[in-house]
């Protein structure tokens, strides 16, 4: 069965070459539709790609019914309801590198534009005057470039502009003195980047915390006749503060590529000489706009054939190199999960997950993710899956811990899974093998050599003669093939369990008849 992916937002061929390249897709190209049309059409879907133009509700993700995945073709997923989406266990992946160089190239055009005044003269002189003197600029050289967010697109800023000779200062709540270092720029707060800069340009996301962060307070604390910049996202300048704050003569220049409400027209800011502004340009180059496109469209194949993701929105990211060491457990920790979830009928109050060994060395929440995945699985099905997973736990008031120590108790790496009940603790702990592959090799306090996979009975059992060849006659009267079978006990007489791996579900009725024999005390059938 194919694949169908729906692109509701122009985007290249080349962009989505991956896509054309991969087999097993069917890809439906639909621009232009109103939302009645896209919720009506999105329905047997499992990829949706966008760029900005479409607006990704939650009433939209409702009706989508197959939707695994929506790939934003840009930096920004401001157009997408996140929080509806991962509800859903919808990913969401976007492009976070592929407009940079474009938006860093925007952001000091427009800059050197204002400062120079190139637009105004431009259109005098197309207006038939030629006046030299009412576009005294300024030079950029030796001015101070005060920059707000210093992400991928701010850190290129910084670059350029030391290029230029400019003197930074930047703010970021993740920026350290070893990166401004090698930057070369200087390390301030908010309120020293708004006191001290003669230009200022913002580039963080937009956000409760950032919207209109720029305001009127703010621009009270800059220096007379500063000029901004705004290329990253519209709401985060206060556009009425703006306008007073030129008008007022304290803002000497602003150049704008983004609004709070687009298109932007008929402005009164636009009315305003000291103003520059295009219409959200930051990425509208060939280049970026392929990049952007190709990297959504690689994230979407992946994600529908090996289940990896690139740049995941609503997932916490993970390095190429931490994924090469953690993938081969991803399907070990479900298993743990899952058989844990048919271990035991008790109500989940917190789950706790140790890793020991060279895993404690790495960022293992996508694990994590995958082994409350498996506990849940048993009584929320497919709706549940790695982006929703830790929400519904908390949804669930389960609460979820992760820890880590490096000694391994005898093994390269041992994950174990720990769940708190009304009724109890129970465990599970389980390695991979060197050639051998996966293994659980403890159940509660008992050590077990079992292979997660297929069709397993878990016994428990008083530790006396006769107990397994009971099971085992029992087993050949229901016609249950043995394909393996595993005993571990704590001390001798006391209480034991089996694990054994049969080629066929056992039904309901043939664990009841296990139930009734001597010295059993329980029995599970565990389908992995």
């Amino acid at each position: 069965m194919a694949f169908k992916i729906l692109i509701s937002d122009p985007l290249s061929e080349d962009g989505i070459f991956p896509l054309r390249q991969a087999e097993g897709f069917e890809i439906v190209m639909e621009t232009d539709m109103t939302p009645d049309q896209l919720k009506e059409r999105i329905k047997d879907f499992d990829a949706l790609l966008v760029r900005s133009q479409t607006t990704v509700t939650k009433e939209l993700l409702e009706a989508a019914d197959q939707l695994k995945i929506i790939g934003r073709a840009g930096v920004g997923v401001d157009n997408i309801d996140l929080d509806a989406a991962t509800e859903k266990g919808i990913i969401v992946v976007n492009a976070p590198d592929g407009n940079t160089n474009s938006a860093a190239e925007h952001t000091v055009a427009m800059m050197m534009s204002m400062a120079r005044k190139i637009p105004q003269a431009f259109n005098s002189l197309k207006n038939n005057k030629w006046d030299r003197k009412s576009f005294l600029g300024v030079e950029l050289k030796d001015k101070t470039l005060g920059i707000i967010g210093l992400g991928r697109i701010g850190a290129e800023v910084a670059r350029r502009a030391r290029g230029q000779r400019m003197n930074v200062v930047a703010y970021d709540p993740y920026l350290t003195e070893d990166v401004a270092k090698k930057l070369g720029i200087e390390i301030g707060t908010v309120d020293e980047v708004l006191e001290v800069a003669d230009f200022i340009t913002v580039h963080t996301p937009l956000l409760k915390e950032t919207r209109r962060m720029i305001n009127k307070e703010a621009f009270e604390k800059m220096k007379d006749g500063v000029q901004i910049i705004n290329c990253a996202r519209g709401g985060i300048i206060d556009e009425d503060a703006l306008y007073d704050a030129i008008v007022a003569g304290k803002v000497a220049g602003a150049a704008l590529d983004v609004f709070e409400e687009e298109p932007f027209l008929d402005h009164k800011l636009l009315t305003l000489p000291e103003v520059i502004a295009t219409p959200h340009l930051g990425a509208s180059t060939f280049e970026a706009q392929e990049s952007v496109a190709v990297d959504v469209s690689r994230d979407v194949v992946n994600f529908l054939t090996i289940g990896s993701v690139r740049n995941p929105v609503n997932l916490p990211s993970v390095s190429r190199d931490v994924l090469a060491k953690i993938e081969p457990f991803f399907d070990l920790t479900e298993k743990l999960g899952m058989f844990l979830s048919q271990i035991q009928n008790s109500v989940i109050h917190e789950i706790n997950i140790q890793y020991a060994g060279e895993l404690a060395n790495y960022d293992v929440r996508a694990l994590t993710r995958n082994t409350v995945k498996g506990l849940l699985k048993r009584n929320l099905g497919e709706t549940v899956n790695d982006v929703n997973a830790k929400l519904l736990a908390d949804r669930y008031g389960i609460k979820v811990n992760e820890q880590k120590t490096t000694t391994g108790k005898g093994f390269l790496n041992l994950i174990t899974v720990e769940i708190v009940t009304e009724k109890g603790v129970r465990k599970v702990a389980g390695t991979l093998l060197n050639g051998l592959g996966a293994r659980i090799v403890k159940v509660d306090d008992y050590v077990v050599d079992v292979i997660p996979s297929g069709h397993l009975l878990f016994i428990r059992h008083r530790d006396q003669p006769g107990a397994i060849g009971r099971v085992g006659t029992l087993l050949a009267e229901e016609n249950v093939n043995i394909a393996a079978m595993q005993v571990g006990r704590s001390t001798e007489g006391g209480y034991a369990i089996m694990m054994l791996a049969v080629d066929n579900h056992v039904e309901s009725a043939s664990i009841k008849r296990i139930k009734e024999v001597q010295n059993i005390n329980d029995a599970k059938a565990i389908d992995l």
